[in-house]
């Protein structure tokens, strides 16, 4: 990846600035992307007989009007949870507001640690996963991080055999790609939660959020016109909840972890989770936040990533352009983080 408008691509955190642990368990090739700097690893689901490939890339945003501002992404790759070879996690935490950083790694270690130590995982993991995200929540309200209008989104997959369980608390997303005959198609195996959705914005309305975009409560448009579009083909001025008497908190999305003011107008740590059972169909997929889907459909980012061999030059293409593509719109750039799993060696699997 290069330059954009003076700022270097190429600079990415060292493995410390996220969580990528192994128990020892995961084989690393010893050659280091040049770009990410990264192995790539792999790990067996030995009970059905493939591979799981993958790596992960995280970009911090370029804000010009707080240049120290650091990445409140954050993300964690847990293989053989709970010692077991068939169980593994992948999830991307997406922070905002002022203590953002300190709200996405507080789920982040959390999250994965409640599943780990739920029993109930393997033969349950719907309601684990419900659990572990309102555990959470709850433990993130009574911790010394102010949440009062500070929180994360969470995309996680949980790999359990040949089964995904994707759990999404927010707008970051999740998506398969699928061989159909010669083409490769996205599925996405998440659904943003944002007012764009119908049924979400009626969810909060009735919880007392007055959903409008900035410039409809700031008086520059009429608060009556309620249709927006949807998220693909909208602008830059996104429906957004706020209180009825007041100009806050003006979240763009209708679920999250924290954000505590938020909750009285129906912002909710409720996950939504979708299984899949893995075909020799499923050839990989990706775990990102909204920083790469902002200006790429989902279709667009797995095209991407199917062009290359090695997924890390997928990880930085992919990357490159959702950065570039954001300073063409915006004087900014939101953080970017992606982890793309490859799915090897599947056509044994019963």
């Amino acid at each position: 990846m290069g330059c954009v408008h003076g700022k270097c691509c190429s600079r990415y955190p060292s493995p410390s600035d996220s969580d990528s642990k192994d128990n020892g368990e995961v084989t690393s090739r010893k050659n280091r992307h040049l770009i990410t700097q990264r192995a790539l690893e792999h790990v067996a689901v030995p009970p059905h007989n493939y591979t799981l490939q993958y790596c992960f890339l995280t970009q911090r945003g370029y804000y010009p009007d707080d240049p120290d501002k650091g990445n409140q992404d954050s993300f964690c790759i847990k293989t053989k949870l709970q010692g077991n070879p068939n169980i593994h996690f992948f999830g991307v935490f997406d922070g905002h507001g002022q203590f953002g950083t300190e709200c996405s790694n507080f789920a982040k270690d959390r999250l994965v640690e409640i599943l780990a130590n739920d029993p109930t995982l393997a033969d349950d993991p719907v309601q684990a996963y419900n659990s572990a995200c309102m555990t959470t929540n709850l433990e993130l309200h009574d911790s010394e991080i102010d949440d009062s209008m500070s929180g994360t989104t969470a995309i996680t997959v949980l790999v359990i055999g040949d089964t995904l369980y994707v759990a999404n608390v927010g707008d970051s997303r999740a998506v398969i790609a699928v061989k159909d005959e010669d083409r490769i198609l996205a599925k996405d195996l998440s659904h943003d939660q944002t007012p764009f959705r119908k049924d979400e914005c009626e969810r909060v309305k009735e919880c007392g959020a007055r959903v409008l975009s900035a410039s409809q409560v700031e008086g520059f448009g009429d608060p009556d016109i309620q249709s927006w579009g949807d998220e693909e083909t909208h602008g830059g001025d996104p429906p957004r909840l706020w209180v009825q008497d007041g100009m806050y908190p003006g979240t763009a999305f209708t679920r999250s972890v924290g954000d505590r003011i938020a909750e009285n107008i129906g912002v909710i740590a409720d996950p939504e989770v979708s299984t899949i059972q893995l075909t020799p169909n499923h050839l990989f997929f990706i775990v990102a936040s909204d920083g790469v889907f902002e200006f790429l459909s989902s279709q667009a980012v797995v095209d991407r990533a199917a062009r290359y061999s090695d997924p890390r030059d997928a990880c930085s293409v992919i990357a490159g352009e959702s950065y570039k593509l954001w300073l063409d719109h915006e004087n900014r750039t939101d953080d970017i983080t992606i982890i793309i799993v490859d799915i090897k060696d599947l056509s044994n699997v019963a």
